[in-house]
């Protein structure tokens, strides 16, 4: 009987907050179309992949060979020759205005060198304000020259007599679950978990807090109402909310960016409910501690969102981190269902496989939960 009772105080108090929650319309709209607007926002604005990178040519030898070799350059998706130019100074001028990225420099006597056989070489200029798409547009610029120099060989061999060259060790490349190497599949599922981790905190973080703002919590507490019957009853509309998040996320990333899903969606929805008890328990801790809604906000975006975007794993390696950052890295929730749904949707990995991140993300709700019922006092302040 009493857990009738119990069940039935849940149910009266999960109803009070969906009519909370419909009142409230901006946080309705906020909690219903924001995880879409982010997706499209963060999923066209959050990109790593490197074309088009654009590029300057100082030909200082302007022959034949030169101009032949360059126009390996003016065939590839992943570099642009934005300008030629007479002199040094016209690139440090495009690279300051930020034109371009890099300039090859062919040096005077390029031909005369390259048909005598001795060694040739050339200049490469990068700038380095961007590492990232440095370091990847020079990768370009090596690969391209690595191709020439091997086609310049097997021309010499063939015009001596052999027709047929072996390369004593060659690669063949086979690349699983992204083939294309597109940043969009690595980038979505993260994105998600992302986006996930901040709107739940963020809009559970007003539940107690808009209880003592309006003066109901008084209320409330003259009720036979136990901690944790309230802490249930309001966590139940929003882990209803969260799951249309992931569905709408989902279905954004399928359809819009065309990101493969290969694994089972009830284990990802089953997964992502015991990340949003955790994540939603955490905003109402926060809001029962605080007990207004501005710091309730203001506090949840700086505990969810930070850590989850930098700590996780979403696009900073943790491995490259300083070690005591790696292991306050290994409390972040994030992080293991950014795994996890990596794993799901381009692997197509089942649970068995993920049983360490299950294990804590069912820890972290637990503890979560409990804090939450422990910080809810059903009493007047003194």
């Amino acid at each position: 009987m009493k857990i009738y009772r119990s069940l039935v105080r849940i149910t009266v108090i999960a109803d009070k907050e969906w009519i909370q929650i419909r009142r409230d319309t901006r946080s309705l709209i906020f909690a219903l179309i924001a995880p879409f607007a982010l997706i499209l926002l963060f999923g066209y604005a959050l990109t790593m992949d490197v074309k088009n990178v654009s590029m300057a040519v100082y030909d200082q030898d302007r022959t034949t060979t030169s101009r032949q070799f360059l126009e390996k350059f003016s065939h590839t998706d992943y570099l642009h020759i934005y300008d030629y130019v007479s002199d040094y100074s016209e690139i440090d001028r495009l690279i300051d205005k930020e034109d371009i990225k890099l300039a090859v420099v062919i040096p005077d006597g390029f031909e005369k060198r390259f048909k005598s056989g001795k060694k040739t070489d050339i200049q490469l200029l990068a700038d380095g304000s961007d590492s990232t798409s440095a370091t990847v547009a020079i990768g370009y610029v090596k690969a391209i020259i690595a191709n020439y120099n091997i086609e310049v060989k097997v021309n010499e061999l063939k015009r001596i007599g052999i027709s047929e060259t072996k390369v004593p060790v060659e690669t063949e490349n086979r690349i699983w679950f992204n083939p294309e190497l597109l940043s969009k599949n690595f980038i979505i599922p993260g994105l998600i978990v992302i986006m996930l981790s901040v709107i739940s905190a963020l809009i559970a973080s007003l539940t107690i807090s808009r209880e003592w703002e309006r003066g109901t919590m008084e209320t409330l507490i003259t009720t036979p109402l136990r901690s944790y019957e309230l802490v249930l009853g309001k966590l139940i509309p929003y882990i209803f909310i969260g799951v249309f998040g992931i569905i709408i996320m989902l279905l954004a990333g399928f359809f819009i960016f065309d990101v493969p899903f290969k694994g089972s969606l009830i284990e990802l929805i089953i997964l992502g409910v015991l990340f949003l008890i955790g994540t939603t328990s955490l905003g109402m801790m926060i809001s029962s501690v605080t007990r207004v809604q501005v710091l309730s906000v203001q506090l949840s975006m700086v505990i969810t969102y930070m850590p989850a975007f930098i700590l996780s794993d979403f696009i900073f390696p943790v491995a490259n981190m300083p070690l005591i950052i790696q292991v306050i890295s290994y409390i972040v929730p994030a992080k293991y269902l950014i795994i996890i749904f990596r794993g799901i949707i381009l692997k197509g990995i089942s649970y068995s496989l993920l049983w360490t991140q299950i294990v804590f993300l069912a820890a972290f709700a637990l503890i979560m939960i409990t804090i939450s019922i422990k910080k809810i006092t059903l009493r007047l302040p003194e």
